[in-house]
């Protein structure tokens, strides 16, 4: 006869493990009351024989004996709550509250034998019964333990395997909630201090960071856990580029408040943001800066439901202006907005007024209503059009919402004598290839043409930057989805490059600049080395532990697909036109010095885009007019020929 091979043993016991770890709750209680009157009568047998010298089964003062035991130690047991804790997650406070209840159980005990002297009980028993007792309850616990956790965890074939880099504070309290994981296995510590190397800390190995490569590579390692909260980005950039070739998932503990407050759990952990990754150290706001254009003000934020403006909002609302003014013409995101910002102020504890304007900013009369009911003292005007491809399809309505839009705004808070108005821009307006960077730039020429007019009293000023991190259209969401649904992985070219920062870094450095205009300047923020796209998207994959799957490694898991620039795209993003940028205040925002026209010139080309736009509908006619305005606007080939037509 075939004998069943190890697998099948192995197989085995894991069901049967499995089978006793997850049955309902009462029925564990059940199991463990069952077990500890089992102990109880055992722990009276142990003290009769102790006590007496014999030792004896069964006669009628152990049976008078264990019969009261168990009927005083369940109602003080279930008192305690005993049973309330499962026992495959009992540790010392288990053990303190078995001791407690011991205790407590000696005091009937001593009214049992030494007050009403049971006949042929030695008074002893009250108290050699219960300390027996609590040592075999507390032996009960712990081998419970190790067969539901530890022995469940070694014989179990669909368990993942840990190593929790950091083997401080919270590595320890992390470790200490991985034994609870039935399906989870520690297999080692990793500490950037060698001098930990070979130690153990809790029975579990710790090694050097030097041996990372050289760990993961002998030991089968599912997941690397970081619980470095304190470390700085630059570090946790360099661990996880190590981490880039091995197939292994990496997840991280966000912050230091678990570790503060001594409870760090797996449900702490979350996957290392990539934002994490590419952006640089976080600079402290300059808490004057942000309040100068904010605390106590009218502030209106225009494009409030997207993604800078509602970052903006949230900015802001901690600045405690006077009044905040959502404008934006999608129905749900101001909707969406608005109870974020609720929810925002009751955390924060602090109480701003709110009004909600469901306006198109193209359009004039809206924009003079809003502005003339409301006097805001700054304006932050993010509303825009931001797809390349998508203005690049539509032009017409990428021109309208973001030039005409710009204009009505600009002209409005002119009316109403705004104090500060600034506009989102975009490093896409720099040399733009794409309708939509050019529509950018005549927006800044607007401003800056308004700000040099003699009497001028509302401060214009710009912000420009690259991509933020998580916005709408973001190539961080769309791999993220990507890698998810298993692949492929599309970039447009494998050589392109675009600079990033946060959401939140980006408000706040908007804001901060506010500060500091006087009137007409491009302001410019720091970005920070641009990066490769295709790192990027290999760097997701990495990090979701899976492999990209190339010539070289057929059995990857996700292939990198390249579709192609798409129309109006470029290869790489500038973030000035002119150079020696002049420097500010602050060590991430500096001043542009840029090109500029006479209001009267603009003015004129302004009236005209506004009548084909709005009368004409021709889209080569509108862009021919931005192509002479932007005169370093390199069309792609398609609008090259058009506007070449045009003109002849």
């Amino acid at each position: 006869m075939r004998m069943p091979s190890d697998d099948y043993w192995r197989d085995l016991r894991a069901r049967i493990l499995s089978f006793l770890a997850d049955r309902p709750r009462i029925q564990r209680q059940l199991s463990a009351g069952a077990i500890d009157g089992f102990l109880c009568i055992a722990a009276v047998w142990i003290a009769f024989s102790l006590r007496l010298g014999v030792w004896d089964l069964f006669s009628f003062p152990i049976a008078t004996f264990a019969v009261v035991t168990l009927l005083l130690w369940y109602p003080i047991a279930w008192k305690v709550g005993v049973y309330r804790s499962l026992i495959r997650f009992s540790g010392a406070r288990t053990i303190a509250d078995l001791a407690i209840a011991c205790a407590v159980l000696t005091l009937p005990l001593f009214v049992v034998c030494v007050v009403f002297r049971l006949p042929s009980v030695p008074r002893t028993l009250c108290v050699l019964h219960p300390i027996i007792f609590l040592l075999l309850l507390g032996s009960s616990r712990i081998a419970i333990r190790f067969v539901l956790l530890d022995l469940f965890k070694v014989v179990s074939v669909d368990v993942r395997r840990v190593l929790v880099y950091g083997a401080g504070r919270a590595g320890q309290q992390l470790a200490l909630s991985l034994r609870h994981e039935p399906q989870v296995l520690l297999v080692g510590f990793v500490d950037d201090d060698l001098r930990l190397d070979g130690q153990r800390l809790d029975g579990v190995p710790v090694f050097g960071a030097n041996r990372l490569a050289e760990i993961l590579a002998d030991n089968p390692v599912d997941e690397v856990l970081l619980a470095i909260p304190s470390a700085s980005r630059a570090r946790r950039r360099e661990i996880v580029e190590t981490l880039q070739d091995k197939v292994v998932f990496v997840r991280s503990l966000p912050n230091l408040t678990g570790i503060i407050e001594g409870s760090v759990t797996v449900n702490d952990l979350r996957e290392v943001q990539i934002e994490e990754l590419l952006g640089r150290e976080t600079v402290a706001a300059n808490e004057l800066l942000m309040s100068k254009t904010t605390a106590g003000k009218v502030v209106l934020v225009s494009g409030a439901g997207g993604s800078i403006g509602s970052e903006l909002c949230r900015q802001i609302i901690q600045c405690r202006p006077t009044r905040l003014v959502l404008l934006e013409q999608s129905e749900y995101a101001l909707y969406a907005m608005e109870q974020e910002l609720i929810e925002l102020m009751h955390e924060l504890e602090i109480n701003v007024p709110l009004a909600l304007e469901l306006a198109n900013a193209s359009e004039r009369s809206s924009m003079h209503r809003i502005y003339k009911q409301h006097r805001p003292d700054t304006v932050f005007h993010a509303a825009a059009y931001k797809h390349v491809p998508l203005v690049e399809a539509n032009p017409l309505s990428g021109l309208r919402n973001n030039i005409m839009g710009t204009l009505h705004s600009v002209a409005a808070a002119e009316a109403a004598k705004v104090s500060n108005f600034i506009l989102i821009s975009t490093d896409k307006a720099v040399r733009p290839t794409n309708v939509m960077g050019a529509s950018k730039r005549v927006c800044e020429l607007i401003l800056q043409a308004r700000a040099a007019q003699p009497g001028a009293t509302t401060v214009f000023s710009m912000v420009r930057f690259g991509n933020v991190l998580g916005s709408s259209g973001s190539v961080v969401p769309r791999f993220k989805a990507q890698i998810a649904a298993g692949g492929p992985v599309t970039v447009t070219h494998r050589e392109i490059t675009r600079y990033f920062m946060t959401i939140p870094e980006a408000a706040q450095l908007v804001i901060q600049a506010s500060a500091m205009a006087k009137g007409g300047e491009v302001f410019v923020l720091d970005m920070g080395e641009p990066v490769k796209i295709f790192d990027l998207a290999t760097s997701m994959i990495h990090l979701s532990g899976l492999s990209v799957r190339t010539a070289e490694n057929p059995e990857g898991d996700i292939q990198i697909i390249e579709t192609g620039l798409r129309p109006g795209e470029k290869l790489y993003e500038e973030l000035l036109i002119g150079d020696n940028p002049q420097e500010t205040k602050h060590p991430r925002i500096m001043r542009a010095r840029e090109g500029m026209l006479h209001w009267e010139d603009l003015d004129r080309e302004l009236q005209i885009l506004d009548t084909e736009i709005r009368v004409n509908g021709d889209s080569t006619a509108a862009v021919q007019i931005i192509y002479r305005l932007v005169p370093e606007f390199l069309p792609d080939a398609g609008w090259g020929e058009r506007l070449s037509a045009g003109e002849g």
